[in-house]
């Protein structure tokens, strides 16, 4: 497995682009499996396709970006989320025929992994969604089931899958008013008091700290990250247009 830890640098459309990349590589036969950790090295708020769509749209990418966030559109299904750099992304791509029951049994399986990792660290961690949160999805990891920590979605193809986790590490109090806008605009349900972090769970809880348990959690030796490829930059660079937000 190629395992890339750390962020380019860039803007969040760039970041999104290369778990993009790794899964049209994958799908086309040239990677086998890659797992990508980072944290964001700015704000964004991140919007789903099917929030394109919607009326309020452009005026919720302006509300981001008047609150100093950065905006891009995933390659994986959901809604808009927000987070600071005190989160972590995590980005799994595997090369694997599809099957009919493959989806929901990735949605449960990364679910209850997170459930396990977060609970090592002290936090009552389980999964299912929370009244009103943002992006919502039946296989959110929460606390308490109060706030949610965790937000999950999937992008398959074919011959290959990524599944990105959103973990939400701090900065809660950022995160409240500008999804709120962010979710007036687009007139979509959402409760400010269900966005939670693992701080606010367990105040010991760093980054580096969550960074590290998803390493041992997936087994992998964090020495053995290496940069991305020239060639998933390079397929990445074609692709970052089409996560940045229509003008």
């Amino acid at each position: 497995m190629i395992v890339h830890v750390g962020a380019l640098g860039g803007d969040e459309a760039t970041e999104l682009a290369v778990a993009h990349a790794l899964l049209r590589r994958s799908g086309d036969g040239e990677v086998d499996e890659a797992l990508r950790i980072y944290t964001p090295s700015r704000p964004a708020v991140v919007f789903g396709r099917r929030d394109t769509r919607l009326p309020g749209f452009a005026a919720a990418v302006e509300a981001s970006r008047s609150a100093g966030f950065d905006t891009a559109v995933r390659a994986v299904g959901g809604r808009a989320v927000a987070y600071t750099d005190r989160a972590v992304v995590v980005d799994h791509v595997r090369a694997e025929p599809q099957t009919p029951q493959g989806m929901d049994r990735r949605f449960e399986e990364y679910g209850r992994r997170f459930a396990r990792l977060f609970a090592a660290l002290g936090i009552d961690a389980r999964v299912g969604p929370v009244p009103g949160e943002y992006c919502p999805g039946a296989h959110s990891v929460n606390a308490r089931d109060e706030v949610k920590l965790v937000g999950t979605a999937q992008r398959v193809l074919p011959r290959a899958w990524l599944f990105s986790s959103l973990v939400t590490v701090g900065d809660e109090e950022v995160l409240r008013p500008v999804l709120t806008e962010v979710y007036d605009c687009l007139d979509l349900p959402f409760d400010p008091a269900s966005v939670g972090s693992l701080s606010a769970e367990s105040g010991a809880v760093t980054t580096v700290d969550v960074v590290g348990s998803i390493a041992d959690a997936w087994g992998v030796r964090l020495p053995q990250a290496v940069d991305v490829e020239v060639a998933t930059l390079e397929r990445a660079a074609g692709l970052v247009d089409d996560h940045r937000p229509p003008q």
